[in-house]
């Protein structure tokens, strides 16, 4: 197996010890890949612009010739949204984008993250395939909300019933996530 990349991006508060995103981070470092797991500043109030620089920093560090894969949750979805819209070209191979908050509610605590840019080219420009991860009851968003991202015009996954999909909703431990990291040809077929 060659050695992969994995970008790892936290949401508003930091993931924390016991979230999925640390055990995935663990997991894919333990196999042997290189893991990008920044810790962006003010966790519990970000400066969208401020985490957008950070980010292109942190893009810097990633080797070019390894096949990078892009993991988010909550509000790290929304910090891709808006790092792509401004870049060009091909950044990741694979993007898989859990739990976005909804687009129409603003996060006061994030509001600089607000209006969020909903372009599919801007997310086909810039990885050759992204992936939407929504739970049928995210205190965050609702179904309804979801549908503006599964609009966008890539692949969408709903899971029944897993809240935001975070340690208090039970998920520190998410095998299906490391799986789709290490095996990506699920995400060639469409799923809503």
């Amino acid at each position: 197996m060659s050695k992969q990349s994995f970008l790892i991006l936290h949401g508003l508060g930091g993931s924390g010890p016991d979230h999925w995103q640390t055990w995935l981070a663990n997991e894919l470092a333990e196999r042997n890949h290189h893991v990008i797991y920044p810790v962006f500043p003010n966790v519990d109030s970000p400066d969208k612009q401020v985490w957008i620089e950070e980010l292109s920093t942190v893009m810097k560090t990633i080797p070019e010739n390894q096949p990078l894969t892009v993991i988010t949750h909550s509000l790290g979805c929304l910090l891709w949204l808006h790092f792509t819209s401004i870049q060009n070209n091909r950044i990741a191979e694979h993007v898989i984008m859990v739990a976005p908050p909804s687009p129409q509610n603003v996060i006061e605590a994030a509001n600089s993250f607000f209006p969020v840019p909903l372009k599919n080219n801007n997310l086909t420009r810039t990885a050759d395939e992204t992936l939407f991860v929504h739970s049928s009851n995210d205190p965050y968003c609702s179904l309804t909300d979801a549908k503006y991202y599964m609009n966008i015009g890539v692949p969408s996954i709903v899971f029944p019933n897993m809240g935001h999909i975070n340690v208090e909703s039970g998920h520190g431990r998410w095998d299906w996530i490391l799986e789709k990291c290490l095996f990506k040809d699920h995400m060639k077929k469409r799923v809503i």
